[in-house]
């Protein structure tokens, strides 16, 4: 097993436990919006350490990241599996004709 479809299990298993015991808990009952809003704080963070901060401050901030991303699916019941099959789909295609494809 891969290191995000371990994450993605481990936030499955922590997802509905005590708040107080886990930071995934706390984010499920806090609910969409407050991790919608961790996620975008957390690419912010990217983009400023991508633009402005070292190599090892863009390598934990894409972390978090991808942390919060997998949590914010799980809430969602949306798999990693779903996400990487659509990149599977979108392969081969030029990212200019799939955006294409999208606004037509």
């Amino acid at each position: 097993m891969d290191t995000l479809a371990r994450l993605e299990a481990t936030i499955a298993a922590r997802k509905g436990a005590d708040p107080a015991s886990s930071y995934v808990a706390q984010l499920n009952h806090r609910g969409l919006q407050v991790m919608a809003r961790k996620l975008g704080e957390e690419a912010v963070e990217t983009v400023t350490a991508a633009l402005a901060g070292s190599r090892d401050e863009l390598v934990g901030e894409a972390a978090d990241v991808l942390f919060h991303l997998l949590v914010l699916l799980g809430a969602k019941d949306v798999s990693l599996a779903e996400v990487l099959a659509e990149l599977d789909r979108r392969e081969g295609t030029s990212g200019i004709d799939e955006k294409n494809s999208r606004n037509a």
